[in-house]
């Protein structure tokens, strides 16, 4: 009976929400997909939520089917003339078609209509984390300390490297630094790397080289994480912690920057496992997110929306890496036609589907055992 109510609550805790939260993400990018198709005059076929058998759905005036399907792990929204759900072209379908026909076919739209009805899926994702963050910021405003060094690590590189408290870090390799958090996520992304911290101390400002040094972490939840530190702290008296308030205007500029934030932090996250200089055994599969999931959910419905902001712009930036099956794929295969004036032929265009899949199917499997090895 205690293994029936652990997995209960686990299934509760993380599964429900996990497949709410992805669903969001999911329809949104989808809808982007569909509303730029539609203004472009494409016929859309379905709309799904999901892979697989359909649960349920109706189909609209338009003659377009929206269904709900079983496997809640993407989505798709199907084009007139595709052969099948990744927008690959039905060649013969398309030779059979008359000329009005293939005029409201994917692939027979003008080159930029079917760019940008590809490229809206992305975007429609980048939207919606600013508009979350733009929520929580409004609502809950953010929690921020002055960047002033209450006590230094002794075998820190910060120690090092000269640091003392009472220090003001003003600026890091030349970029300003107005909170301590700005320190600290910045400082996070580039373990053995080296940096270069602007401290004012005494009305004087000095440029203090130094290497963040790796560590191995344990969050509040028990995950173990990898980041860089240089062994500074601060403190409520020093710090001036305070709940920093935004007028809706400054609420989007900052999810703006929270948004940029998260693009950079994960170029130089990947660029760092290239490098040698942090694992890949960081990438998280669905098993991780719908953890992740389940314990932003006892912290409470802000504590959500801001899991789904983040990964929001994460399936924004999967989708546009230049993989075929992808949306990013898909984009490269439209400048390659726009510099050559045809696109690809139907053979090389399947064999970088194929070749695509599997790239995708690799990244699924890696993540997914990197999930149950750290699990």
């Amino acid at each position: 009976m205690e293994v029936m109510t652990d997995i209960y609550a686990f299934l509760m805790g993380n599964i429900v929400t996990f497949i709410l939260v992805l669903s969001l993400l999911v329809f949104v990018h989808e809808m982007g997909h569909y509303l730029v198709g539609r203004w472009s005059g494409i016929r859309i076929l379905a709309f799904s939520v999901g892979f697989g058998p359909e649960i349920f759905g109706f189909t609209d005036r338009h003659g377009t089917r929206w269904k709900i399907s079983v496997i809640p792990l993407g989505g798709y929204v199907r084009f007139f003339g595709d052969e099948d759900a990744s927008s690959k072209p039905d060649t013969d379908k398309l030779n059979a078609m008359s000329e009005e026909d293939r005029a409201r076919s994917f692939a027979g739209a003008k080159l930029w209509k079917r760019a940008a009805t590809v490229a809206a899926g992305p975007i429609a994702n980048f939207l919606l984390a600013i508009a979350i963050f733009t929520l929580l910021f409004s609502i809950y405003g953010r929690s921020v300390a002055d960047p002033v060094v209450s006590e230094v690590k002794p075998d820190g590189v910060a120690a090092a490297a000269g640091i003392l408290p009472g220090d003001l870090l003003v600026a890091i390799d030349g970029g300003k630094v107005e909170t301590f958090d700005d320190v600290r996520r910045y400082v996070a992304i580039r373990p053995s790397q080296q940096i270069v911290v602007t401290i004012e101390r005494g009305g004087q400002k000095l440029d203090l080289p130094m290497v963040p040094q790796r560590v191995d972490m344990t969050d509040q939840f028990g995950n173990k994480i990898e980041v860089g530190q240089i062994g500074i702290v601060t403190s409520k008296e020093v710090g001036n912690f305070r709940l920093q308030t935004y007028t809706p205007f400054q609420a989007m500029r900052e999810s703006v920057l929270e948004t940029r934030d998260i693009v950079t932090g994960t170029f130089k996250y990947i660029g760092n496992i290239f490098a040698g200089t942090m694992r890949a055994d960081q990438l998280g599969g669905p098993i991780r997110v719908a953890q992740a999931s389940g314990q932003m959910a006892k912290l409470g419905i802000g504590a959500v929306l801001q899991l789904a902001a983040v990964l929001s712009v994460s399936i924004g930036l999967l989708n546009l890496m230049p993989v075929p099956v992808l949306d990013g794929g898909h984009l490269m295969f439209y400048a390659v036609e726009a510099l050559r004036g045809k696109p690809l032929g139907a053979k090389a265009q399947e064999i970088a589907f194929r070749i695509g899949l599997a790239m995708i199917l690799t990244l699924m499997v890696f993540t997914t055992w990197n999930d149950i090895s750290l699990s």
